[in-house]
């Protein structure tokens, strides 16, 4: 199991390490080839424009929202156990590659890019903002070992025989 989850870790962190090399190409070839910008005539939302930005806002609201009782479930009891930290450190990357793929996606036009912020806003706020608070995560996944570690070391104290072959003494 521990050798599989090293692997898994090692490919994912060289598919990151790709990713992190390709986008930023792929933009500097997109900022190059301007001619690709394609004008609205309209600036307005139509309905069902409007109803993805709204669902948009709505998802974005519940996705942030998930994050919040596991934070406050672990500050409660000062203890990550249970929770797997390898979920978290997915979303975290996924949230990080998704975020990262909205900014590289703008307009290389700066009439545009207002727009496109604008239209993005509620999946960029989703995917940064649960960025954030998963980095809260991380936080009460290393204090909260390291608490344990000292409780467990004082457990160990308490569990050790005081007086230790009375019979030879």
């Amino acid at each position: 199991g521990s050798k599989s989850l090293k692997n898994f870790c090692i490919t994912w962190i060289i598919v990151c390490i790709a990713l992190c090399v390709i986008l930023p190409c792929q933009l500097l070839l997109r900022n190059q080839d301007q001619t690709t910008v394609i004008e609205r005539s309209n600036n307005s939302l139509n309905m069902i424009e409007m109803s993805g930005f709204i669902c948009g806002y709505i998802s974005c609201v519940f996705y942030l929202g998930s994050r919040f009782p596991q934070l406050y479930k672990n500050f409660r009891r000062r203890s990550t156990e249970g929770t797997s930290y390898l979920l978290f450190a997915l979303a975290m990357m996924g949230n990080c590659t998704y975020g990262l793929s909205l900014v590289l996606k703008m307009p290389a036009t700066e009439s545009f890019r207002a727009l496109y912020f604008l239209h993005h806003l509620p999946w960029l706020i989703g995917s940064f903002g649960v960025l954030f608070l998963d980095f809260f995560v991380t936080v009460q996944f290393i204090l909260y070992h390291q608490h344990k570690e000292r409780q467990s070391d004082l457990v160990a104290l308490e569990v050790e025989p005081l007086l230790v072959d009375e019979e030879t003494a």
